[in-house]
């Protein structure tokens, strides 16, 4: 269920993507909120000549004030990131506003680090993910989605490879037609891309962002030409 797997899949996306721009959702914790993947990420689509067919949604608008940061990201940098932000606390209290307020077609997460970082349950987290997809369907039933695997944790690393090992498999339960749900597996990712033993680097930063770009191009030329078919 990694990307490179989906990359070689047809796949059919609904009159919900033949709107003018497609809805992206980036969803987190501070890895969303206050690190420069984001940015690197509008970059990338930029470059491929993709940002005008699409908007970042959200709730926030912090700025990550990042080096080289492009002036017309500043103007599309909406997302759900909230620093602290545990996943079983999202799924329970927050998602269903979010997604209701936004309106995404696209929502694209990483969350666990938190939770893992006070002792929750890794099937905890795996069942906070299926309720977010729920919601997330409940409110547009061709809702794309993609999850993104948890960097590490240095001091505590059992749980992040086991709950990345779930992802896989939680993905494929979970995956449907209509609404497709993509794994973007950032590793090889080392403890050297942190600069604080929780949050990406620049380099880090440039992993999640190239995994996530490949996923993304494949995904808005689709959804392009799914519309162009309807």
């Amino acid at each position: 269920m990694k990307a490179n797997g989906f990359l070689a899949s047809a796949c059919l996306f609904s009159m919900a993507f033949a709107q003018s721009k497609l809805r992206i959702m980036p969803l987190g914790d501070s890895v969303t909120e206050i690190t420069c993947w984001r940015s690197k990420l509008w970059e990338l689509l930029k470059a491929n000549d993709l940002t005008d067919r699409i908007e970042f949604v959200g709730s926030e608008r912090s700025s990550q004030q990042c080096d080289g940061e492009d002036k017309d990201f500043r103007r599309h940098q909406r997302h759900e990131g909230h620093a602290g932000y545990l996943a079983v606390d999202i799924a329970n209290d927050h998602i269903d506003r979010w997604i209701s307020a936004a309106s995404p077609d696209v929502v694209m997460f990483m969350l666990g680090t938190n939770d893992i970082a006070q002792d929750k349950r890794v099937d905890a987290i795996v069942e906070a993910y299926t309720s977010m997809v729920e919601t997330m369907r409940y409110y547009n039933e061709n809702t794309t989605i993609i999850v993104d695997t948890v960097v590490p944790l240095p001091t505590n690393p059992d749980p992040v490879n086991e709950l990345n090992g779930l992802i896989p498999g939680w993905a494929a339960e979970q995956n449907k037609t209509e609404s497709r749900i993509y794994v973007n597996d950032i590793y090889p990712f080392s403890t050297a891309y942190l600069k604080d033993g929780i949050h990406p680097n620049d380099e880090g930063d440039e992993r999640i962002a190239n995994t996530l770009a490949t996923l993304l191009t494949w995904i808005i030329n689709s959804s392009t030409n799914s519309s162009a078919l309807n």
